[in-house]
């Protein structure tokens, strides 16, 4: 199923990939695999991208396709309350980046699962980063990139919130398809994962909101 799932985002049929998570759901997947599916499918559109096999349009026609995606599966995913937030997160796709799907995949799942996500969007500078840390006081920021350029980027982002003697404040996760334990050491971050499971696992350890 999450073949076929895959092949729909990627060839742009956005009507078969929302009857497919339909049927999906119908048959009692979990939503949030559902979501991960999904996320796998943009992360072939970024590979893609990167070997100049699809294009901009593409990637927003799929980006388009998973946003809807997401729309119908939320109110299926449950989560902790929203009455007391468990922790305050940052997020943003680092400069130089346009790509935001994994990172709203993050978004929605922390957000599910009751954390208070500030969600700063694509292409974000280094001094929007440390603006907002310093302006929200999150406990973690979160940088994604799908790109291999995102790299120096993630870590000009982490330098530049040490340069204003902020990052013992908060801990930084970085995220996207080529992100590895090499990459998260030459970033300086704190961890790094794969998707937004890995993601909500990091917060929830690091703000001491874990089950």
């Amino acid at each position: 199923m999450s073949k076929e799932l895959t092949n729909a985002i990627v060839g742009m049929d956005e009507a078969e990939a929302m009857r497919l998570v339909d049927e999906m759901l119908d048959a009692g997947a979990d939503p949030a695999d559902v979501l991960e599916e999904a996320k796998a499918a943009m992360t072939v559109l970024g590979e893609k991208f990167e070997c100049e096999e699809a294009f901009i349009p593409e990637l927003i026609m799929g980006g388009e396709i998973m946003k809807g995606i997401a729309d119908e599966l939320k109110p299926h995913i449950t989560g902790g309350s929203t009455a007391q937030k468990r922790g305050t997160v940052v997020l943003g796709t680092v400069a130089g980046d346009i790509h935001d799907i994994g990172k709203d995949v993050v978004v929605l799942m922390l957000d599910v699962n009751g954390y208070d996500v500030h969600d700063l969007g694509i292409d974000v500078p280094v001094e929007q980063f440390v603006e907002a840390v310093k302006e929200l006081k999150p406990q973690v920021v979160g940088l994604s990139g799908l790109l291999t350029l995102a790299f120096d980027s993630m870590k000009a982002t982490i330098d530049g919130i040490a340069a204003a003697g902020l990052r013992d404040q908060v801990k930084v996760m970085i995220g996207g398809s080529p992100v590895d334990e090499q990459v998260c050491a030459y970033t300086g971050a704190d961890g790094w994962g794969r998707d937004a499971a890995a993601a909500v696992r990091m917060v929830a350890e690091w703000t001491g909101s874990a089950a």
